[in-house]
């Protein structure tokens, strides 16, 4: 896909997902009070091991992965009182950079993902809130990739063809799977037409993303719930390969948080209302060089925007954007501040709750619940 600075994950095998931000900082630490750290129980304590949650949801239950000592890939759900329960897909295979990979969870409990398996192919999955696991294909697919799981039970994500085209997907709550292509979607080998992050498909069915063109530039796309798709580039965003406009998230209003890559290398973040108005912003403290700013990962309801930015040493830091602009940074104790360090958070829920990750001075990550 594009040059956009990857969505970290804790295996080698990374999704092509494309999330980042920026804003207005006023510094503040992370107060005892309200932040959680953990581990998931069986996380490895190596380099590029560890826990990472994804998402969480309105009860504060915490998606994520793990990766254990011989750098296989385990889902977990944490519940809010911190229990922990371990989610292996049957058929996922044992080897290093293979296993289940957990990523999307709704309100109900119920999550979605993938799983590799042995030939290190990638297949769907659905987990339901009593734990029963439904394994999912499309005749199209060589490889699969389901991120977004909605209030009623629909999934989206997108899949690789035999060519190495990325085509979008959805699948209904009665398993039925419909792919779809923006149009103007290039053609070439690591172009198409991907979902963006992790809570890119919301309640109305609605869902969000970005394509590459036949140049190598990205560009942000809007799929209705009835099909029709509406294409946006932020103002200012590069015209060259490797650059332009990337999402992050939707909420069920309809505002889409994404970033965008300058002429110069540098991301923005950016605002998409349900009205198609486009608001732009930075964080103060992040740096202004290529590959550095900002890392806008989601939405939710009532537009709080979380994310992390990038600063001219390369670490990694959290900040929030209220509705109305106001944006606040926050660091968790015993993240290292060395470049590609630092504090990671992903996802935010209905009620504020923050989850995401830091990497320590071992370069192993933890998880993190920062409470509002």
């Amino acid at each position: 896909m594009t040059a956009f600075a990857k969505l970290p994950t804790l295996t080698p095998r990374k999704a092509p997902l494309c999330l980042i931000f920026i804003a207005f900082a006023l510094s503040v630490c992370a107060s005892a009070s309200n932040l959680s750290t953990f581990n998931a129980p069986g996380a490895g304590k190596g380099a590029g091991q560890g826990t990472q949650p994804v998402g969480i949801n309105a009860s504060g239950v915490v998606a994520g992965n793990y990766i254990d000592s011989s750098n296989i890939s385990h889902g977990f759900l944490r519940e809010s009182s911190g229990a922990f329960t371990r989610v292996n897909v049957p058929g996922a295979g044992t080897n290093a950079g293979q296993g289940t990979f957990l990523y999307g969870i709704n309100d109900s409990g119920a999550a979605t993902g993938y799983y590799v398996d042995a030939k290190n192919e990638s297949h769907g999955f659905l987990r339901s809130s009593e734990g029963t696991i439904t394994t999912f294909e499309f005749s199209g697919a060589a490889n699969m990739f389901p991120i977004n799981i909605n209030s009623r039970g629909a999934v989206a994500g997108y899949f690789l063809d035999s060519n190495n085209l990325f085509h979008g997907f959805l699948r209904a709550p009665d398993g039925a799977i419909t792919p779809f292509d923006v149009p103007s979607a290039g053609a070439d080998i690591n172009q198409g037409t991907i979902t963006g992050g992790f809570d890119c498909l919301n309640a109305k069915g609605a869902i969000a993303g970005n394509y590459t063109d036949s140049s190598g530039v990205s560009h942000g796309y809007v799929r209705a719930p009835d099909g029709a798709i509406t294409t946006f580039n932020a103002p200012g965003a590069g015209e060259n390969r490797g650059q332009g406009t990337s999402v992050s998230g939707i909420n069920d209003e309809g505002a889409i948080v994404g970033v965008y890559l300058d002429p110069n290398g540098v991301h923005h973040g950016y605002v998409r209302g349900a009205d198609g108005t486009i608001t732009t912003f930075d964080v103060r403290r992040a740096g202004t060089g290529s590959g550095q700013g900002a890392i806008p990962q989601n939405i939710n309801a009532s537009g709080v925007i979380v994310g992390q930015y990038i600063d001219e040493r390369g670490v990694n830091h959290h900040f929030q954007r209220t509705a109305g602009g106001t944006i606040t940074t926050a660091s968790v104790p015993g993240a290292r501040l060395g470049s590609g360090q630092g504090t990671l958070p992903l996802s935010n829920n209905a009620e504020g709750a923050v989850t995401g990750y830091y990497i320590d001075s071992d370069n192993v990550r933890h998880g993190f619940v920062l409470a509002p």
